[in-house]
């Protein structure tokens, strides 16, 4: 976790129906603690459907509310998203799916130890 700002999720709601806020912290507040910035929130619960609704095959959905301009500025100036939000900002196409990208960190390749012949350093 790098970075002394971050994007994550702080829970709001009752009892098994929660509802999260998008909020802009610094790295060592609490989870619920008081943001520098709400950008957003999400509900994870999606709402129910009437009969009419599942005889023609809707899809309950998710809700989440973003605010675009905000996040993308916050991202700019190197705030780190958690995990979960970073997945909610592929859904949205802020971030692109292959996030945090090849460079993250460089994989290097086994390489096979050749044993050197006494001959040539004689």
């Amino acid at each position: 976790m790098k970075g002394l700002v971050r994007l994550r999720l702080a829970r709001m709601g009752r009892k098994h129906q929660p509802v999260y806020n998008i909020v802009v912290t610094k790295n060592k507040t609490k989870r619920d603690g008081k943001p520098l910035e709400v950008i957003g929130t999400y509900n994870p619960v999606p709402g129910a459907l009437t009969p009419v609704q599942k005889k023609e095959g809707f899809i309950p959905t998710k809700d989440v509310r973003l605010d675009f301009q905000r996040a993308k500025y916050w991202l700019g100036v190197g705030a780190q998203p958690s995990d979960a939000v970073a997945n909610l900002f592929k859904r949205a196409g802020i971030l692109y799916p292959e996030w945090p990208g090849p460079n993250r960190s460089p994989i290097i390749p086994h390489r096979e130890e050749v044993p050197l012949d006494d001959k040539k350093f004689a």
